[in-house]
């Protein structure tokens, strides 16, 4: 039961990482974008901060190959839900464009243009339900299921003009100091200018910039030319769905994969050092059977096969207890944890060759054996 247990805790450190990858892959997939425009010179509105004016996408929609764009807002937060909070990925987006939330299992979708919200299921909120976002309270008109950010926090959608008023907007004390900052200054405030004061001020007032362009591309276009046609006329950068995926895997979530790997080396030498304990251990107790049976004619071979017999077996059951564990608190885990066959295929191989090594200091210590041993008091 112990090595069954510290097994099963191996295979949930791998499904961990398959978690990861996988909220990674439905983070992409639930936008319905096939290309993401964002800040020159960024890795994307996933990966790091990217500020785009919020009038661009009129310019990608019309270029060839693009049947329609959409602008989204980006940003984690903490949303008030009576007296207590959630973190999640607040997510603006325009009805009807990509980067709206798909599939909902309850509810109905966004239909204002202020105040209503679409949840993950994993937020806990139920259709109804009202949280507080900054300064204003939203009503949660749908449910998603896997939607979640890449560090597998549940998405919240609302209209982008909210997101982007949550996210850019500054609040209402530092407004009224912007605002006396710019009446102080000569060149907002000159004199036989009319207009220009109150201009200035009122820009300040609005937010018109969002994280990133998502792009869907019609039937039968390249994604790397759209994406190379953007880049080059548009001044801005554009990843497409399999550098994005990259982006995700290979630099975002890089370090905690390696991190999980150190972990399962440790923990499989850890497995390997207590089977070969506890087979050494039950070897030792029985010096006079195999002195026994070394004296009735058994051979080394027959004495080694049952010692290995008894560490695959050993194996065999720690598995199998490990794996009922692993299937059993995977779904208690805060974060997605993927508990694939294949994965499991490898650990069983491994499980068993890690017992077979392991059985061979007590094979050395039975084949050292005397059988005189067996005469002896």
């Amino acid at each position: 039961m112990g090595l069954g247990l510290l097994i099963g805790v191996t295979l949930s450190m791998a499904g961990i990482y398959r978690g990861m990858v996988e909220d990674a892959t439905v983070l992409i997939d639930g936008s319905g974008a096939d290309i993401w425009v964002v800040q020159q010179g960024t890795l994307g509105p996933y990966a790091e901060p990217s500020s785009l004016r919020d009038d661009v996408v009129r310019s990608i929609a019309g270029l060839p190959g693009v049947a329609a764009a959409g602008n989204a807002a980006y940003l984690t937060m903490q949303v008030g839900r009576g007296s207590t909070e959630s973190r999640v990925l607040l997510v603006g987006f325009e009805p009807g464009r990509p980067g709206e939330p798909g599939h909902l299992i309850a509810g109905r979708p966004v239909t204002r243009g202020h105040y209503e919200a679409v949840a993950d299921e994993k937020t806990g909120m139920r259709v109804g339900e009202r949280v507080r976002i900054r300064r204003h309270d939203y009503e949660v008109v749908g449910l998603t299921r896997r939607m979640v950010s890449a560090s597998g926090d549940p998405m919240l959608f609302v209209p982008l003009k909210d997101a982007q008023e949550v996210q850019f907007l500054k609040d209402n004390d530092a407004l009224v100091n912007e605002r006396e900052r710019t009446a102080a200054n000569p060149a907002f405030n000159r004199p036989g200018v009319p207009g220009l004061l109150e201009a200035v001020q009122a820009s300040q007032a609005q937010s018109r910039q969002v994280n990133s362009v998502l792009v869907r591309l019609a039937e039968g276009a390249d994604a790397d030319a759209v994406a190379e046609n953007i880049r080059r006329w548009k001044r801005l950068q554009a990843y497409t769905k399999a550098q994005m995926e990259e982006i995700l895997v290979a630099k975002l979530i890089a370090t905690s994969a390696r991190q999980i790997g150190m972990f399962l080396v440790i923990l499989s030498v850890v497995s390997a050092a207590i089977v070969a304990f506890i087979i050494y251990t039950l070897t030792v107790n029985k010096v006079r059977e195999i002195a026994v049976l070394k004296l009735i004619g058994a051979t080394d071979a027959t004495i080694g096969g049952m010692i290995l017999q008894q560490a695959l077996g050993l194996g065999l059951i720690g598995f199998t207890v490990g794996r009922i564990v692993a299937g059993l608190w995977a779904p208690v885990f805060p974060k997605y944890v993927l508990l694939l066959p294949g994965d499991a295929a490898r650990g069983f191989a491994a499980v068993m060759a890690i017992c077979a090594l392991a059985s061979i200091v007590a094979i050395r210590a039975a084949l050292r054996v005397d059988p005189a041993e067996a005469i002896g008091g």
